[in-house]
C-alpha cells in the first residue's frame, strides 16, 4: 500500500489542482517542461543537477541555494510541495532527490508523485504548456533536518568501524568498475565501489511501470543482500539521486534507519586518500 507520508497518487493530486496551499514542482529539464506539464507547476531542474559542497558535515550552500531558488519560484515554506519527474524508473531519482533536499531545508510537507508525469498523462489528466509567473517570496528555512544526510567523514568512519550496511545503488557498469559514472566511463577519476558495500541497482525496487514494489517484495530483496529493517543503512550512488529513489522505497517499506551519503561517488572518487575497491568484477548473470 502506498505510504501517503512520502507519495501521492495522480488521482489525489488531480483533486488538489488550484489549492493555494499546494506547490507542484516539475523536476524535469526546461525543454520537457515547456513541451507540457501539470497545470500550475513550476520548473526546478536544479533538484537533479545541483552539486552541493559539504562543509564540516553540513551543506550550507545547498540550504542557501534552494531557499533562494524556491522563493524565486514563488514556493512557500508553509505549502505542501509535490515533486514529479517523468517516471520514477527513468528520471534517475530526480524528484526523490528533491524530497531529500527539502528534508535538508527542514521542510516537512512534501510528496513525490507516484507514477510521475507518465502516470498523470496515462490517466488523461489535464496538461498545459502555459507557465504561471508566481510572485516571488522569501522561503523561510526550517530547523536543520540534515540528520538524513551523511558526509564523507561519517562514511569513512562507518567503513572503519563496521556495523553499518553500505548499499550501492548505481548501475551495473559502475558497480563492477567498468565505468565511473552514468554520464561517461571516465568522468570521475576512479572506478570501483566502497569497500564492504553490497549492491542493488536502483530501479530493481520498481516494476516496469515505474511503481515501487510491495513492502514484502522490498523486504525480500533486502534480505537477499543481508539487510533487515533493524539495520542502519548508508546509501550512495553517483550524486545522490538514484540513492534518493531507493531511500524512499526503503522508508516506505519500513526501513527507518536509512541515511544518504549525498556526495556519493562523485565526491568520494575525487579524494585519493579515501579507500575504494577498484577490482573489476564479473557481471551478474541475467
Amino acid at each position: 500500500m502506498l505510504n501517503p507520508e512520502y507519495f501521492i497518487t495522480p488521482e489525489s493530486l488531480q483533486q488538489l489542482l488550484g489549492d493555494k496551499d499546494v506547490a507542484i514542482v516539475d523536476t524535469r529539464n526546461a525543454e520537457a517542461f515547456a513541451a507540457g506539464h501539470i497545470p500550475g507547476a513550476v520548473n526546478i531542474h536544479d533538484f537533479f543537477t545541483y552539486l552541493a559542497r559539504e562543509s564540516d558535515g553540513h551543506y550550507p550552500d545547498l540550504r542557501d541555494h534552494f531557499a533562494t531558488t524556491l522563493g524565486a519560484a514563488g514556493v512557500r515554506a508553509d505549502q505542501t510541495i509535490v515533486l514529479y519527474e517523468d517516471n520514477l524508473n527513468n528520471g534517475y531519482g530526480q524528484s526523490c532527490r528533491g524530497w531529500v533536499v527539502l528534508s535538508a531545508l527542514g521542510h516537512h510537507r512534501m510528496r513525490v508523485l507516484h507514477g510521475g508525469f507518465a502516470g498523470w498523462k496515462a490517466r488523461g489528466f489535464a496538461l498545459t504548456v502555459a507557465t504561471v509567473a508566481k510572485p516571488a517570496c522569501k522561503y523561510s528555512l526550517g530547523s536543520d533536518a540534515q540528520s538524513l544526510l551523511i558526509d564523507k567523514s561519517r562514511m569513512l568512519k562507518a567503513l572503519k568501524s563496521g556495523g553499518i550496511k553500505l548499499l550501492d545503488t548505481r548501475n551495473e557498469d559502475e558497480w563492477i568498475a567498468e565505468s565511473s559514472s552514468p554520464y561517461g566511463r571516465d568522468l570521475a577519476p576512479r572506478k570501483g565501489r566502497l569497500p564492504g558495500a553490497v549492491w542493488i541497482q536502483w530501479d530493481k525496487l520498481m516494476n516496469a511501470g515505474g511503481e515501487f514494489l510491495s513492502t514484502d517484495e522490498i523486504v525480500s530483496l533486502m534480505k537477499q543482500l543481508g539487510i533487515s529493517r533493524n539495520d542502519e543503512i548508508y546509501l550512495y550512488c553517483f550524486k545522490g539521486a538514484r540513492a534518493s529513489n531507493t531511500l524512499l522505497a526503503l522508508k516506505m517499506a519500513g526501513f527507518n534507519k536509512v541515511k544518504l551519503y549525498f556526495g556519493s561517488w562523485n565526491e568520494w572518487s575525487r579524494d585519493n586518500k579515501l579507500p575504494i575497491d577498484a577490482e573489476v568484477i564479473s557481471r551478474v548473470a541475467a
